[in-house]
């Protein structure tokens, strides 16, 4: 990790740049402006780097885990000293213009210190558990640890409401290191910083709000998201998907654009939805070679060069492919199992089919709609992503529009050239 940070003092803020986001992006972003000589600071709202590519269990074409990426992107900020990085950091404000900026920050406390070794006494000690947002509350953690299990700095923290408690304060005591501060706070500082990388991704759409599918009431209408982490040998159910009660499935449903292309929710397209729910289907055939797969699809998109990837799925015959929008989800109240409704818009056969499983194929959410760029001048699109920047604030990955992980990569490495030549441009 690096230790340069340029503080707003009064002197010139060099080539500093600053990427918001430590996702896949992000990384990208600041690991190729690092190594080509600018100083870079990486800040990231979680107690941990990697972001949604993090919590894949695998990414197409070639199915292989994050941890290829991810890993070799952490080797490269670790051994980088030109890189500061600041997690459960949020930006405040930005003032200023190109060349020239000033960035206020926040850093929320994590309750540990930097003397912790994840050697994990806190977490053996720590009775209180708190819903696990990285496996997106399939299961619980407790309430002081690392985050899951390539968390990256390799360093604990404490919930926030875990560490207004008594038990946290006990804590202290059980700690060989002296590294728990129950009674951290929130620091500010400010930063001169020369040009902006925001890389600030991506949120899984709340399938709940699709209240004609059911999810969260129910049982057995799970999302996409939730099946990698199901399907993560690390994940809540180590690795084997499941249904809500535990029994294994024959008979499993994938429902495309849940919520996506249709203004009463997600107007757009996400690109990846296809080709995540195909690739999805290789976990459950290698878990269950004889279940039986349907995929409800309006079209299939798999876009760029991934067409082989989805010949390849098609060639499974194991898979039944109906070309419809299932108009609604019941539920089977003596199975517990989910009924798909609709009708087939190629044969106008109508269906009322029952499955162990039914998944639904939930777009992407920019982060950035929620929480927009704190700089006057930036313009958005319709669906929330960053349109146009101003000269010295470059946007990258699913902040612009939606990627795959193939896609950000490429897009911030070009991020990273615009930053520098926009900090180089400034200075003349």
């Amino acid at each position: 990790m690096a230790r340069r940070c340029v503080m707003a003092d009064g002197q010139a803020a060099s080539q500093t740049i600053l990427v918001v986001g430590g996702g896949m992006s992000g990384l990208t972003a600041a690991v190729e402006a690092a190594e080509v000589g600018r100083d870079v600071i990486l800040v990231e709202k979680r107690p941990y780097l990697g972001g949604r590519v993090a919590q894949l269990n695998k990414y197409f074409p070639k199915l292989c885990t994050p941890a290829c990426g991810l890993e070799i992107n952490y080797q490269r900020v670790r051994n980088n000293p030109r890189i500061t990085v600041l997690t459960l950091t949020e930006v405040q404000e930005i003032q200023g213009s190109e060349g020239d900026y000033t960035v206020r920050l926040r850093e929320n406390p994590r309750f540990v210190n930097e003397k912790c070794t994840a050697c994990g006494e806190c977490a053996k000690a720590c009775d209180a558990e708190v819903d696990d947002e990285f496996n997106f509350g399939l299961s619980k953690v407790k309430a002081v640890g690392n985050g899951h299990n390539m968390a990256y700095p390799n360093r604990y923290a404490m919930s926030p409401e875990f560490a207004k408690t008594p038990e946290a304060e006990k804590l202290v005591a059980v700690c060989p290191v002296g590294a728990i501060e129950p009674k951290m706070e929130a620091k500010e500082s400010t930063l001169h910083i020369s040009s902006i990388i925001w890389a600030t991704g991506w949120t899984p759409y709340d399938a709940s709000k699709i209240r004609p599918y059911g999810y969260g009431r129910i049982p057995n209408v799970t999302t996409n998201m939730r099946i990698e982490r199901m399907a993560n040998k690390f994940g809540p159910s180590g690795g084997k998907i499941v249904r809500d009660d535990g029994k294994e499935i024959k008979n499993v449903a994938f429902i495309q654009c849940a919520g996506s292309r249709d203004h009463n929710y997600l107007p757009f397209c996400s690109r990846i939805c296809c080709l995540a729910s195909m690739k999805q289907t290789t976990y459950v055939r290698e878990q269950f070679p004889d279940a039986k797969i349907t995929i409800y699809y309006i079209d299939l998109r798999a876009m760029d060069r991934y067409e082989a990837f989805q010949k390849k799925i098609e060639a499974d015959q194991g898979i039944r492919w109906i070309k419809s929008k299932p108009a609604r989800i019941d539920a089977d109240l003596e199975s517990r199992s989910p009924i798909v409704i609709g009708e087939d818009t190629l044969t106008g056969v109508r269906y009322a089919d029952k499955y162990d499983l039914v998944v639904l194929a939930t777009g992407m959410e920019p982060n950035i709609a929620a929480s927009p760029v704190p700089a006057s001048g930036m313009t958005y699109d319709a669906y929330g992503f960053l349109a146009n920047a101003t000269t010295g604030i470059v946007g990258t990955g699913c902040a612009t529009g939606p990627q795959d992980v193939s896609g950000s990569v490429q897009a911030s490495t070009a991020a990273a050239l615009k930053a520098i030549q926009s900090a180089a441009k400034a200075r003349g």
